[in-house]
């Protein structure tokens, strides 16, 4: 329930750090601290979750360098699942992508940006399915909550919504005609556009664990 409602959230949307509070989160789930204390012992392992001495339990939120970094990874994994949905994936899973964004023609696509966020990180999440690779999916999972929070934030930036619409389309044409290497190519540089555009824009300050620093509960997703 904990790694849901952190997978949940858009846990770069702004400057507060995000703790998690053992206590009220063993209220909320009708539980004793121990199996909480547990699970978030298992968090941190996997990256999640990052305890900070005389502070707590906050939930995890990488620096710029380590974003750039995760996205590289990502753009690897997710072009090489894309090269083989290209080879491997039915034609109608491969069409079903197109309906990913059927809902925002790209005139009124703006107008609905939270939404279009949505379908876009289900479009990347679905590549990654249909490469057909179960390790590569498990892979990707831990990774995905920061690349998620990214897509999602930056596509409400300037022009990058016009980039995404046109991008995808390739990307979506390239799979249906079964061009492997060049769905690969599309899909990993899509990925890297992301990490150049975070290279440039990124304005959320550095976690120094600054005392003065706020914080905000984390919301438990049932």
């Amino acid at each position: 329930m904990i790694k849901r409602s952190i997978l949940a959230m858009d846990i770069y949307s702004g400057a507060a750090e995000i703790r998690l509070e053992e206590k009220q989160i063993a209220r909320d789930l009708g539980v004793s601290r121990t199996p909480v204390r547990e699970a978030m012992t298992l968090l941190e392992q996997e990256g999640l979750v990052r305890s900070v001495p005389r502070r707590g339990l906050f939930v995890a939120r990488k620096t710029k360098h380590e974003l750039i970094e995760m996205i590289t990874v990502w753009a690897a994994l997710e072009g090489m699942a894309a090269h083989l949905a290209a080879t491997r994936a039915e034609d109608s899973d491969l069409a079903e992508l197109g309906s990913f964004f059927d809902a925002f023609p790209s005139s009124h696509s703006a107008d609905r940006l939270d939404d279009y966020a949505d379908a876009n990180i289900a479009f990347h999440q679905a590549i990654i399915r249909l490469g057909g690779c179960n390790l590569m999916v498990e892979m990707t999972a831990n990774l995905f909550v920061h690349v998620r929070a990214i897509r999602t934030l930056s596509i409400h930036q300037e022009g990058r919504i016009d980039r995404s619409v046109r991008e995808h389309a390739s990307i979506i044409a390239a799979l249906r005609a079964r061009d492997a290497d060049r769905a690969a190519t599309l899909v990993r540089d899509h990925a890297l556009g992301l990490a150049d555009h975070v290279n440039a824009h990124w304005a959320l300050p550095e976690l120094d664990w600054d005392e003065s620093r706020p914080a905000t509960g984390l919301c438990l997703k049932p």
